[in-house]
């Protein structure tokens, strides 16, 4: 049996409640969702449970556990990620996360831009400008993102060939963009490797693909935005200028 359809606002443009909540900066896309499934959320004073189900923001109130839908001040952050940290709202193992970072900072509910593996350190965005963040980690955008990164040995010319040519690793075809050699040592080196995609744990699949171990692996740089001189574990905001260096969409 057919359900009747609720009456729909005339004019303007709509989009599902779930994703005006988080284009609002209110709260992730999956947030919403469980908001809008849980019966938390309204739409001109009825409850609302479809997170597909189509709202005009600019004509029709929204509210969340019934206060008013409001969108908040658009927040960018970069972040110097410690080693060992998660990058998670929450970890079921009681690991240490981003969040606990930024906690007492008294900001808004923001997202990471991307990610970085607990193992991983570096520059780590974060943000709750869902329209920003995605511009930067689509694949399309083909946004460098600069890494230096330590190995177990010391890897020749060929080596370094063969990652600018690509290796198979299952179904996926891993290659960078850009590799230089930094410095090497007895025992291990340093590489610096640019890559304009970004596939789950793709620079150290693709060194021990070749036969290296990854020791360190730190992100240097997003696009045009260094990681500078922040500390382990310290944040701040972009300036306005930052955020337009890096917007592609």
């Amino acid at each position: 049996m057919n359900r009747a359809r609720q009456p729909q606002p005339q004019g303007g443009k709509r989009h599902g409640v779930a994703r005006v909540l988080s284009k609002l900066g209110v709260c992730s896309r999956s947030q919403a969702e469980a908001a809008v499934r849980a019966g938390r959320v309204g739409v001109d004073g009825r409850p609302v449970h479809d997170p597909e189900y189509p709202v005009d923001a600019d004509r029709q109130k929204i509210t969340l556990d019934g206060a008013p839908v409001m969108a908040v001040q658009r927040i960018y952050l970069a972040l110097n990620k410690p080693r060992g940290i998660v990058v998670s709202a929450a970890d079921e193992r009681g690991r240490d996360t981003v969040y606990d970072l930024l906690r007492d900072a008294g900001l808004p509910w923001l997202g990471p831009v991307g990610r970085l593996d607990r193992a991983s350190e570096g520059l780590l965005l974060l943000s709750n400008d869902s329209v920003w963040a995605a511009g930067i980690t689509e694949p399309s955008t083909h946004l460098d993102k600069t890494y230096h990164v330590q190995v177990a040995g010391q890897p020749d010319a060929d080596a370094l060939a063969a990652m600018l040519a690509g290796v198979r690793d299952g179904a996926d075809l891993l290659k960078a963009r850009k590799v230089a050699l930094l410095r090497a040592g007895d025992k291990n080196a340093w590489l610096e490797v640019v890559l304009d995609e970004g596939r789950n744990r793709h620079i150290r699949r693709l060194l021990a693909a070749l036969g290296f171990e990854v020791l360190r692996l730190v992100r240097v740089a997003i696009g045009p935005l260094p990681l500078g001189e922040l500390g382990k574990g310290q944040w701040r905001h972009l300036s306005a200028a930052e955020v337009a260096a890096l917007r592609t969409r």
